[in-house]
């Protein structure tokens, strides 16, 4: 792949990893923080950890990893596509599906799926997630804004990095919530006792900051509202289990007994909104309640 060279010209102080994913949209922060550990970036001809803080007039060179390739085939999936234009297209991922491809799981993925139902889709440098603008994890349904182009992928993931975009969830937690509406702003990290688990943490951590608001409180549970305001790995699932409030269901970060015998966790994205890459317009969609809650919601009321 072609070698990139950049030149800081900006004042002030800039992280290594952030200020290449302002500049490289079409790549991952996750990615561009792999070639940084890795030496596949060079900040003044030297290796530099991604936090380095960059200065006016450091020379970055990039030599980007060439990505590991295995065929990705198009699948005759059924998937729930409620809107499509010749940029976008959202979909309302089910609870289950994994979101792309990775190596030794090449199929049944949403991926694969848009691949069968969609005329086109972007091609970022990571080639087994086309189309994909922003992930959902396997066990969390709910809508995503996937691009059929390259200048909508971009767009889009400029205005994810910038925060100018909205995604609001539901979910069902135990307990009742004290405050009918609250903030919680805790950095969140690689949980060091557990790498497959992320936690809130002040070492090797990220800003996150998770709204939400009670939208209904039953004599164990509460049905809340949640928005994102940074985009952490798990955030909504870590953040509530921080307030000893976990996402009923969760394998992961619930420790309490789930009577309802659920075999994954009742989050849902219902909301999403953006600037439209090609109108220049805002644009929202909302997808109803699944039914998985309605049936735990019936059976509190």
């Amino acid at each position: 792949m072609k070698k990139i060279e950049l030149y800081v010209d900006e004042e002030g102080d800039h992280r290594l990893d952030a200020y290449l994913s302002r500049k490289l949209i079409d790549m991952s922060r996750t990615y561009i923080q792999k070639m940084i550990k890795d030496g596949y970036v060079l900040v003044n001809g030297l290796r530099k950890k991604p936090k380095y803080i960059l200065r006016q007039g450091d020379c970055i060179q990039i030599s980007p990893i060439e990505p590991k390739t295995f065929e990705i085939y198009p699948e005759d999936i059924d998937i729930d596509i409620i809107y499509e234009d010749e940029d976008i297209a959202i979909v309302d991922k089910p609870v289950g599906m994994v979101v792309h491809p990775a190596a030794g799981n090449s199929s049944g993925t949403l991926v694969n799926a848009l691949l069968y139902h969609l005329d086109s889709l972007s091609s970022p440098k990571e080639e087994f997630r086309p189309g994909i603008v922003h992930r959902l994890d396997k066990d969390t349904s709910g809508l995503m804004v996937v691009a059929k182009n390259n200048d909508a992928h971009r767009f889009l993931v400029d205005k994810l990095i910038k925060r100018d975009f909205k995604r609001e969830y539901i979910a069902l937690v135990h307990g009742r919530l004290e405050e009918e509406h609250g903030i919680i702003d805790m950095p969140i990290g690689r949980d060091p006792r557990d790498r497959r688990r992320m936690t809130v943490i002040d070492k090797n951590s990220k800003e996150a900051i998770t709204q939400y608001r009670a939208l209904k409180v039953f004599r164990d549970y509460t049905l809340v509202e949640a928005s994102l305001k940074t985009g952490r790995m798990h955030q909504i699932r870590v953040h509530f289990e921080y307030i000893n409030h976990p996402i009923v269901g969760d394998p992961v970060y619930s420790d309490r007994k789930d009577i309802f015998g659920l075999k994954n966790q009742l989050l849902h994205a219902i909301r999403i909104g953006f600037i439209h890459p090609r109108l220049k317009e805002y644009v929202e969609f909302e997808t109803p309640i699944p039914n998985r809650f309605e049936d735990i919601i019936n059976i509190l009321n």
